[in-house]
């Protein structure tokens, strides 16, 4: 049995293996890549295929291609072969994965793809295999090792493969040109959709629900001020109502650690100033980019309007709620 450092150690080098497989891979990028976008952008639709685990990887990028509002599908090789290369149109795209380049399912798929009229783009470890050969545009797949300590099960080959599909996915996305506006039309359901449809306005509590104090108030009543609203948080105001700081239930708990008598504590003692905001009128997305994308995360967000002057307050608990 391994001891916790040992198998800490193995979980390293898996990372490390597969890592390392990924710049080197990236080393490789040629105009092969813009090839094979500018084929996927003309397409009528894209069909992916693969066996095994490289089957499991084009059903992925399948998805992820669906997502942004690429018409794709997954065909199996052997349905195919028995009645499902129907599907396949001219001026389709097939994009095939194989290890080996020589996938006995695709070797034989090719023929019928190219009788039908698809361009093929392959992601081959092997740019001399006979998948290689017959595709349009091939894309480079190999690596050196695989993370598996017998160098057989696909880890590093089938990351890099999806890595890959995700590069091509959003390089069309971005020639395309999708907006945030086209892509929340494709995802009406859960966090995402809500979060890319839904403004802070919508959820956000305003009026007298608005936990506010000044600067100069007491440190104590900014306290009864956040329990009495319940918010997690004051926000800290001049005499215009514009947004000037903000305390937290954390800042709380780190002054009551460190001082025993608060009577003489002011907000002003207390408060981050030019705290992190949002805007009125932003969606849900943006207010949880700004929560989660920093080195601590914050759970809450003062809602101002261009002014600067504080309208709401907003949770990463209501965006939460939301979605769910």
């Amino acid at each position: 049995m391994l001891d916790e450092k040992e198998i800490i150690d193995e979980i390293n080098r898996v990372f490390d293996e597969e890592i390392n497989s990924l710049i080197k891979a990236k080393e490789r990028i040629n105009g092969n890549f813009s090839q094979a976008v500018s084929l996927i952008c003309k397409a009528n639709k894209i069909v992916l295929s693969g066996v095994g685990k490289s089957g499991l990887i084009a059903r992925k990028i399948s998805a992820t291609l669906s997502s942004i509002g690429t018409s794709a599908t997954f065909l199996h090789p052997v349905e195919a072969l028995h009645g499902d290369i129907g599907l396949v149109q001219p001026d389709d795209v097939a994009i095939l994965l194989s290890k080996s380049g020589t996938t006995e399912e695709l070797t034989k798929l090719i023929p019928y793809l190219k009788f039908r009229g698809a361009k093929i783009i392959s992601i081959v470890g092997n740019l001399k295999s006979t998948i290689a050969k017959y595709s349009d545009v091939v894309l480079d797949g190999s690596v050196i090792n695989e993370a598996c300590p017998f160098n057989l099960a696909p880890t590093s080959s089938s990351t890099l493969a999806l890595v890959i599909g995700d590069a091509l996915s959003l390089a069309v996305m971005k020639v395309r040109n999708v907006s945030l506006e086209d892509f929340s039309k494709l995802h009406p359901l859960g966090m995402i959709g809500r979060s890319i449809t839904v403004k802070v306005d919508d959820i956000m509590h305003t009026g007298a629900n608005i936990p506010l104090i000044t600067k100069d108030g007491k440190f104590k009543d900014a306290i009864i001020e956040i329990t009495n609203k319940g918010l997690g948080c004051v926000c800290v105001i001049d005499d215009f109502s514009k947004l000037i700081g903000i305390i937290t239930d954390g800042d709380v708990r780190r002054v009551l650690q460190k001082v025993d008598d608060i009577k003489d504590i002011k907000v002003k003692d207390v408060m981050t100033v030019s705290p992190i905001k949002i805007e009125t009128g932003a969606y849900l997305q943006e207010a949880l980019a700004l929560m989660e994308n920093r080195n601590s995360e914050i759970s809450v967000l003062p809602v101002v309007n261009a002014d600067n002057t504080v309208v709401g307050v907003i949770r990463l608990h209501d965006i939460v709620r939301t979605g769910s």
